[in-house]
């Protein structure tokens, strides 16, 4: 007699500890996670089960009988926050806030808890990484006390739950989702099950309430938000804070955003007294000076849609060794080593190769856009010759191989923000569409063009020989 085959309710079934993925058989490494050996059997595989048709909770209605009221968003308080996010916050809108340690996450959003604050509109600000204590100072220092703020130090997922019904917030701040559990959920704080239950209660909390919830988020060493890519996309907006920790500026820029654009940035900077917002940053990424100085070239970079006008600064000297340097700060190494071979190449400019060079942005600004390249090629090509650029000028444009300086995008937007910060003269590529009144602009087709600006000494730089090579002659 045949042996009886195993039912599918006999046949075991695996589970990851990590992120809680099933499978019927055992595998070495879970492919949700990425997890080496964390696959386990825990009982009998799955039945496979139909969904019935069952009662609507609401109707279906005609798109244009909807109520879009209850959609309206509130601000934060915070201009350059409002900006980002499309108006404010939106009642039951959840937000994933992620940086670096120390960028100034939790400052912000203490602030923008305690402006949110008000008689109607209570704010609930749960701190599971410090104590009350701590949180109290650092209200102090930058003044973000309310009496509608409440403040709780929980890591405990039901607690935090509790809190919501006894507070009854019309916003949330938890920092971070990163480090509460769930006492029903096997694995640590911050493991992929952990972090997708805690996102998901509250995220429920959030929609039945109509309570807005902002979230910390961690980051991984490469810059990506930590934990599984559900989290981004349970969330109706996802914001980046970036910055330098030895600079000033901060920007917050939309990843994802339900009820806005996203290509939107809001500027802050960062002081002892807390973080503010900035309406107006370039003045952050200009040096003013009575006198033009030799190696420094002025910009218009866009940050998603806004203009912000920087400065590109070089500085070229005799090398002590067989290689010279080449040193960038807030430039990107691979197009500054492009913009070197263009002048050596097409706009005989030979005395860089031999030569250090250091090219930097002022304010800690980052320009990786190529309309930065024209302006980056000016400022090694003055640096070279010593000789200064005219002032109140500004170089828009990306710079090719050949040496054509190519259209790059919103040059009327950039050529606007210049002239309004009183700039005078500049540089474009062809074709630049409507330019303001009053401000002298000049279309250059290529690199021969555009160091037409420069001396003429500067185009054809050459080293001069030396005394004893004219004794022996």
């Amino acid at each position: 007699m045949a042996a009886r085959t195993k039912s599918a309710k006999d046949r075991p079934s695996y589970r990851c500890t990590e992120c809680g993925w099933t499978t019927a058989k055992w595998l070495g490494r879970c492919p949700e996670c990425q997890a080496w050996g964390t696959v386990e059997e825990f009982g009998g595989a799955p039945a496979v089960r139909t969904t019935a048709a069952g009662r609507v909770s609401t109707a279906a209605l005609p798109i244009g009988q909807v109520d879009s009221r209850t959609a309206t968003a509130r601000s934060t308080g915070v201009g350059e926050l409002d900006r980002v996010l499309g108006g404010g916050l939106v009642p039951g809108a959840v937000v994933l806030l992620a940086g670096e340690p120390g960028v100034g996450k939790s400052t912000l959003l203490l602030d923008v808890a305690a402006k949110a604050a008000s008689d109607d509109d209570r704010t609930l600000y749960v701190t599971a990484e410090e104590s009350a204590s701590q949180v109290r100072l650092r209200a102090d220092r930058i003044r973000a006390i309310s009496d509608h703020l409440y403040l709780a130090a929980e890591t405990d997922l039901s607690a935090v739950l509790a809190h919501l019904d006894e507070v009854k917030p019309s916003l949330l701040v938890l920092d971070s989702v990163q480090t509460v559990a769930s006492p029903e959920i096997d694995g640590a704080p911050g493991g992929m099950a952990q972090v997708r239950e805690v996102a998901g209660a509250l995220i429920r909390a959030s929609k039945e309430r109509g309570m807005a919830t902002l979230l910390v988020g961690h980051v991984t060493k490469d810059g990506a938000i930590a934990g599984p890519r559900l989290l981004e996309h349970l969330v109706d907006v996802v914001l980046s804070f970036e910055g330098d920790r030895h600079a000033r500026l901060r920007l917050v820029r939309g990843v994802k955003n339900r009820y806005g654009a996203t290509d939107e940035v809001g500027c802050f900077e960062l002081h002892d007294e807390g973080i503010t917002g900035l309406a107006d940053p370039s003045g952050l990424f200009l040096t003013r000076r009575d006198v033009a100085v030799p190696g420094t070239c002025l910009t218009v970079t866009l940050e998603g849609k806004r203009p912000l006008v920087a400065e590109v600064q070089a500085l070229t000297v005799d090398s002590q060794i067989p290689s010279p340097r080449r040193t960038t700060s807030g430039l990107e190494t691979s197009r500054v080593s492009m913009m070197l071979a263009v002048l050596e190449q097409r706009g005989r400019i030979s005395a860089l190769g031999k030569r250090d060079i250091y090219s930097a942005t002022v304010g800690g600004v980052k320009l990786t856009e190529p309309a930065a390249d024209l302006a980056i090629a000016l400022a090694l090509a003055s640096a070279a010759s010593d000789t200064p650029l005219p002032k109140n000028l500004v170089a828009i444009g990306e710079v090719g191989l050949a040496g054509e300086v190519r259209r790059v995008t919103g040059v009327q937007r950039r050529l606007a923000e210049a002239h309004r910060l009183g700039f005078t003269h500049a540089l474009v590529p062809t074709d630049p569409g409507r330019v303001p009144s009053g401000m002298k602009v000049t279309e250059v087709a290529d690199m021969g063009d555009a160091l037409r600006v420069l001396p003429r000494r500067s185009r054809q730089e050459a080293p001069q020989p030396r005394q004893e090579d004219n004794a022996r002659r």
